[in-house]
């Protein structure tokens, strides 16, 4: 009987359209399903991780189909609700399916190998548990340092020999350059404990300390078996027996060494055990949300929160700062757990999650899983197991998911709720690499999926929300007065053109601010000084010949960070060291022009010589547990000044913050780009929103050069709406979003005239598809970065229900252009709702 023939269409984590065809062995042990890994070869010498899409027997029509090698999972690691995001997401921000699963399975759970096989340094030659096969490749190795997939399957004279070189990998007998296999490993840690013949019998036991204090040789033995049950108690006091402890943890104590520990397991006194752990940490609640109460005007907007939800998917809560929306969300997430479902809980930003998620734990304990990129891809795997497994159990880790965007693409199976907080944020969207998504926009359609309702959260609405609420596509609940009768803070403008005139700057701060500060550190009261610019001075100026150090690989001038001497790109990471002279006429006359975050802490350092000071920006935000350390000491008043970047405007909770300044308020309003006016008024009013949260008064004071302006006016009077009707008046007279859907699409290339040219002829494409829809080309403000210059086309389309069909057009004329084997080299980078 002729065996039936199964095929499987594999996704494979390439920036390459469609899906794969490869042929399922007949001898393939584990039956195929949807979201399995397998490992299947591409192209010449490449093998890749591919995720099962579909098994199936419709012959494919290439003539030599290729072999699936290996099967990698016994479960599927992603779900379908997951892979319809993905699919959404590749096709309204016009990427490939590839870039997406890139993306969002963790780095872990991605297998891409050269396929070049050495023994092991460590192989110590024991051959009795190797297969005849698994002997042969050995025995081959010893004698040719290395060898290719190609050459391993002529010396074997078979096709499949990736599961003998997995299994070789596993007997740690020989290694790969990028090893075949799932390189996520459990973490081990071993313990020590007593053996169930003292374990199980105290009289035994104390008989065995008589024993070894009788002698001087043995007594050091007799202090270390006492200082065990010392240290590792159980909660069962000291007499506990049965307890274990880290072997790390033992060898610590004073009493404790290696020689003794060797000793006493010789005596089958300890016996030593591996086992598997989390390389999460475990939280028990420490209350219920039922504890919460809520405020009357909170109780309201919860109300009418669970009423807009019968009647639209998706509702803002606009609600001003500090006036409790964390206390609304905990309720929302109680109720949805207690429905078995998952909660997903997004923030812009790591540095919030450092803060927040010890609310959250109080709460919900080890249902609260946190997920963003500082965790290293062990973590990552983990939690996305855990994640997995809780979908299909009540009881499983991790039902809320706290996390920055990328915890959007975690494996939910059960989705009841998503939150956004701070929904208006621009680090909710992705710039590089592809997929250029906005993780607000695909949280509601992941909730969509899951038939899930979106709660959108923030003091500021991105015009994008408001307008969608002003057209009754989403729902609406504003809560406009703070927790606890708190009142919103004072807002001074400074006008620092006056400033200068009167003397009364010192260095980048007024007089005015300077007071202020003084007068809350004498009342031990807290300090946030917002500068949106990191390092010590923006540039080196020459005034011999006018000249600035620039990057050599982008046209940035370089910054100045003090603490390493260097100056930095802040694009490519290029760096040189401090000049003493002009790198260009060598005179000694230069001077820095602009300041930084470094710069602002160095001088209030010298100011306020008793005051303590962090500073939070990219610099000093490096490290995993960097953000919680610097949040966490504010938090307990252990930093007196907060200096930072735009970190410290988004949703942080501290109640001793009495003054906030506003430095460079021009930098944001004047910075050109059409969201500016926008993102400056949110920018400003988040960070005076960090100032008089609990029963201290805040003040916030803006230093500007233009204090007139409209931008500053509506910060200082708290008026959203009065910003909202006057930016979204100028975005219709000039066709912008949310009024209209916009691409941007940038052409790179190392040759200047390349990029030129290139940008010409695809604009000409571009205007004769969509006559008057097309601006550009123009160069973007930096326009080279990493050698690659730029130029930038523009295309707006009516939000006419036609945008699917007009992006499809887009991406044929794209196509076609990069078809033309003259631009064959140019990179085309598609930006939707940019």
């Amino acid at each position: 009987m002729e065996r039936t023939t199964y095929f499987a269409d594999i996704l494979l984590p390439l920036p390459l359209p469609g899906l794969f065809t490869y042929r399922l062995p007949h001898d393939l042990d584990v039956p195929l399903a949807f979201g399995m890994r397998v490992v299947v070869p591409f192209g010449k010498s490449k093998l890749y991780s591919g995720l099962v899409v579909e098994v199936h027997t419709r012959v494919p029509d290439q003539v030599n189909v290729k072999y699936v090698l290996d099967v990698i999972d016994n479960e599927p690691i992603v779900s379908p609700q997951q892979y319809k995001l993905w699919q959404w997401i590749a096709d309204y921000y016009m990427c490939t399916l590839g870039e997406v699963m890139a993306v969002a399975l963790p780095s872990a759970l991605k297998i891409a190998s050269e396929t070049k096989i050495m023994l092991n340094p460590a192989f110590d030659g024991d051959v009795s548990t190797l297969t005849e096969r698994e002997l042969r490749l050995t025995e081959a190795l010893s004698y040719r340092p290395m060898m290719t997939i190609d050459e391993i399957s002529k010396t074997l004279n078979m096709q499949k020999v990736i599961p003998i070189i997995k299994s070789l990998v596993e007997k740690d007998v020989v290694i790969t350059d990028e090893e075949i296999r799932d390189p996520y490993k459990p973490k081990i840690e071993t313990y020590v404990s007593l053996t169930p013949e003292y374990a199980n019998n105290e009289q035994a036991f104390n008989q065995l300390l008589d024993q070894l204090s009788a002698s001087k040789r043995t007594a050091g033995q007799c202090d270390m078996l006492l200082a065990f049950l010392m240290s590792a108690r159980s909660g069962k006091g000291v007499g506990d027996l049965k307890a274990q402890m880290r072997k790390a943890d033992l060898l610590k104590l004073p009493a404790a060494s290696p020689s003794r520990l060797q000793s006493l397991v010789e005596k089958g006194v300890f016996q030593i055990k591996e086992q598997k752990i989390s390389r999460l940490a475990n939280y028990d609640p420490n209350d219920s949300a039922a504890s919460i109460t809520l405020s009357a005007p909170q109780q309201k907007a919860y109300e009418e929160i669970k009423e807009q939800m019968t009647q639209h998917e998706v509702v803002l809560l606009h609600g001003v700062t500090g006036s409790g929306k964390t206390e609304i969300y905990i309720k929302m997430i109680d109720e949805v757990l207690k429905e078995g479902k998952q909660v997903l809980y997004l923030l812009p930003e790591i540095a919030l999650t450092s803060q927040i998620v010890n609310r959250l734990r109080k709460y919900f304990g080890d249902k609260v899983g946190v997920y963003h990129s500082r965790f290293n891809e062990y973590e990552r795997v983990e939690i996305w197991n855990h994640v997995l497994q809780s979908g299909s159990s009540i009881t499983g880790k991790y039902q809320l998911i706290l996390g920055a965007r990328s915890a959007l693409f975690l494996p939910y199976r059960n989705l009841g709720l998503v939150i956004v907080d701070e929904e208006h944020d621009g680090s909710y969207k992705q710039v590089d690499p592809a997929p250029r998504y906005h993780a607000r926009d695909g949280a509601v359609v992941l909730a969509g999926i899951h038939k899930a309702k979106t709660l959108l959260g923030t003091a500021t609405p991105s015009l994008e929300t408001y307008y969608n609420v002003k057209n009754n596509k989403y729902g609406l609940v504003q809560l406009m007065q703070r927790y606890a009768n708190s009142t919103l803070p004072e807002i001074w403008v400074v006008n620092l053109v006056e400033s200068i005139k009167q003397k009364k700057m010192h260095g980048q701060f007024s007089e005015f601010l300077l007071e202020h500060i003084e007068k809350a550190l004498s009342h031990k009261e807290q300090v946030i000084i917002f500068q949106n610019r990191r390092g010590y001075s923006l540039r080196l100026f020459c005034n011999s010949c006018q000249s600035m150090p620039t990057c050599r690989y982008c046209d940035v001038t370089l910054t100045y960070h003090k603490r390493s001497r260097l100056l930095k790109c802040h694009y490519c990471g290029y760096a040189i060291d401090l000049p003493n002279e002009c790198p260009s006429c060598h005179s000694k006359d230069i001077e820095m022009q602009g300041y930084g975050t470094e710069q602002v802490e160095e001088i209030l350092a010298e100011r306020f010589p008793d005051a303590v000071i962090s500073r939070m920006d990219l610099d000093s935000t490096r490290s995993k547990s960097s953000y919680q350390k610097i949040i966490t000491d504010f938090e307990e008043h252990k930093t007196d000044i907060l200096v930072g970047t735009q970190m410290v405007t988004k949703g942080l909770d501290f109640d001793r913050v009495s003054v906030v300044g506003i430095l460079n308020a021009d930098s944001l309003i004047s910075y050109p780009d059409f969201r500016s006016f926008e993102r400056a008024y949110q920018l400003m009013e988040q960070v005076s929103g960090r100032a008089g949260r609990k029963e201290i008064p805040g003040k916030v004071i803006i230093q500007s050069y233009r204090p007139e302006h409209p931008a500053l006016q509506y910060v200082v009077g708290h008026n959203y709406e009065a910003m909202y009707q006057h930016q979204i008046a100028e975005r219709q007279n000039f066709f912008y979003p949310p009024i209209s859907k916009m691409i941007k699409i940038t052409l790179k290339h190392r040759e200047e005239q390349m990029v030129n040219e290139a940008a010409a002829v695809l604009a000409d494409m571009l205007r004769q598809a969509f006559p008057k829809q097309v601006l550009g080309p123009e160069f973007p403000l930096v326009s080279r970065v990493q050698n690659y210059f730029m130029k930038d086309c523009w295309v707006k389309f009516a939000r006419d229900g036609q945008v699917k069909r007009k992006k499809a057009y887009l991406q044929q004329v794209i196509d076609t252009f990069q078809t033309t084997l003259k631009y064959k080299s140019v990179r085309v980078v598609i930006n939707v709702d940019c």
